[in-house]
């Protein structure tokens, strides 16, 4: 998936292609199940004149083995539901990533960013994130001007070294930067 989303951020960053993000809300409870589920009532919800009946389960929730699959069938169903057809007279754009409830959507066309905008906005409650500045824990920088997209990942390894108890240690402090004598792009890190 990481591999992909580079990809496309290159992609972008080369077309100055706007990068937006998304959340959907809740997402697994949008999937529907495909067979029959039972649980016992939680703690906390238990009917007193009930208690020791069992649930059906109606709807995917969170914590289920296939939650994440039928969220992802949906997703799909939704989405080739907007009736998308090539466009063979006009030039817009659209790659839309979905990583579980995090959505990253690239274009060419900001009308067309907005309808598609709208359109998962009626299918599904969202929050708008604006332009992309993190995926995946990843933070996104972008410099328009000298069509470069860099990507920093300083907040895992600063979760990392909280994790292993060394985020006292003495740190490397120079930046490192690398550059491919076969391409006119530099590396670099903050």
């Amino acid at each position: 998936m990481l591999k992909s989303i580079r990809i496309l951020l290159a992609i972008a960053a080369y077309h100055d292609y706007e990068v937006w993000q998304m959340d959907v809300k809740m997402a697994f409870l949008n999937g529907n199940l495909s067979e029959d589920v039972y649980m016992t009532q939680p703690d906390g919800f238990v009917d007193p004149q009930n208690a020791g009946k069992i649930c059906k389960l109606l709807k995917s929730i969170y914590g289920l083995k296939q939650a994440s699959r039928s969220w992802n069938v949906c997703f799909d169903e939704v989405v080739k539901g907007f009736g998308f057809i090539k466009n063979v007279s006009g030039s817009a754009l659209v790659f839309l990533v979905l990583y579980v409830d995090d959505i990253l959507l690239i274009e060419n066309d900001i009308p067309m960013l907005e309808v598609v905008k709208d359109s998962l906005r009626k299918s599904f409650s969202m929050k708008d994130l604006g332009e992309a500045a993190y995926i995946l824990g990843i933070k996104i920088y972008r410099d328009r001007s000298k069509s470069l997209i860099g990507l920093s990942q300083s907040t895992y390894i600063d979760k990392v070294l909280k994790r292993f108890n060394m985020h006292f240690q003495e740190r490397f402090l120079a930046h490192v930067t690398w550059h491919d004598l076969e391409q006119d792009s530099v590396s670099f890190d903050y």
